[in-house]
């Protein structure tokens, strides 16, 4: 039949996205370029694919069936050539993740590098939000999965666990706090004190966890993103409650983490994809080396 790979790609990207300007976003293609290489697979097939309308884009009855098949058939290609030593550090590609910034800065370095040294073609996007802005790019098919710490009351999504993490204090290595193994919320009244924003899925954990709570410190200044507080502190501006994930390892020059405790509040992290939807190769090997690199997680074998 008189039709390509190109053709082929284009077709499942409409199907997945449901609009002409969206895939030809994601294709980096002009809109009237897309639609040739829909035609063009039309005319080769013989049966119309959409129903176009100036509105929306709908599939027929045969495009439904048909880019399930095409889709299969595009990932057991890019499978084959993805397991395929020599080949792998020639393919190219995308993967785009949402991702909570408290985990841009310490924990995704170590892991990206892994992967770029295998697939140096492949460019990798991370989107950089709030735990509820990472959903939201999800559901509209924005990324191929996310890193977030909320996520499994979603029923469009699913959350597959890879860490529990504790707050922790964060506060620099002259700070009195650096010298004790374990503080209390009490203990943090006396010093000043950074917490982030109403904004902040985080603030939800704490607000929920510290209700009743009478020892609360109150805080001179707010942040919306966990790591910029980390920085705050780095900056010698205070101390702050932050998930450890935020925190650089062990014997940093300049930051410390000291456990907190009275109570221990932690927060599960985990990976979130839409329900249902199959990874690209490229993708999934992604997802699957941070299940295999997060730490307390078990490697598991790549499952496409």
């Amino acid at each position: 039949m008189n039709f390509n790979l190109p053709d082929l790609r284009a077709f499942v990207a409409v199907a997945k996205l449901g609009s002409f300007r969206a895939a030809a976003e994601e294709l980096h293609l002009s809109q009237p370029a897309l639609s040739r290489r829909i035609e063009k697979l039309e005319l080769a097939l013989g049966v119309r694919l959409f129903h176009r309308t100036t509105r929306k884009v709908d599939m027929t009855t045969v495009g439904r069936e048909f880019s399930h098949r095409a889709n299969e058939l595009l990932i057991s290609l890019e499978q084959s050539l993805i397991g395929i030593r020599d080949v792998a550090a020639r393919i190219s590609g995308e993967v785009t993740v949402a991702c909570i910034p408290s985990a841009v800065r310490y924990f995704l370095p170590g892991i990206l590098k892994a992967y770029h040294e295998r697939y140096p073609q492949i460019l990798i996007r991370i989107i950089d939000q709030g735990a509820n802005e990472v959903l939201t790019t999800l559901l509209r098919n924005e990324a191929d999965f996310g890193l977030n710490y909320i996520g499994t009351q979603e029923p469009e999504l699913e959350f597959e666990p890879i860490m529990k993490e504790p707050f922790v204090v964060a506060c620099r290595i002259e700070h009195p706090l650096a010298r004790k193994k374990k503080v209390t919320w009490s203990d943090l009244a006396a010093y000043d004190y950074m917490s982030v924003t109403k904004d902040s899925g985080n603030r939800f954990l704490l607000d929920l966890a510290l209700t009743d709570n009478p020892t609360r410190p109150r805080w001179y200044c707010e942040a919306q993103h966990v790591s910029t507080l980390v920085s705050l502190v780095e900056a010698g501006m205070g101390i702050a409650a932050v998930p450890r994930l935020a925190m650089p390892p062990d014997g940093h020059p300049i930051l410390i983490s000291v456990p907190l405790e009275k109570p221990v509040i932690t927060r599960t992290v985990g990976l979130v994809r839409r329900r249902g939807r199959a990874l690209s190769p490229a993708a999934q090997e992604f997802y699957n080396q941070l299940l295999a690199l997060a730490p307390g997680v078990k490697k598991k074998k790549a499952v496409f």
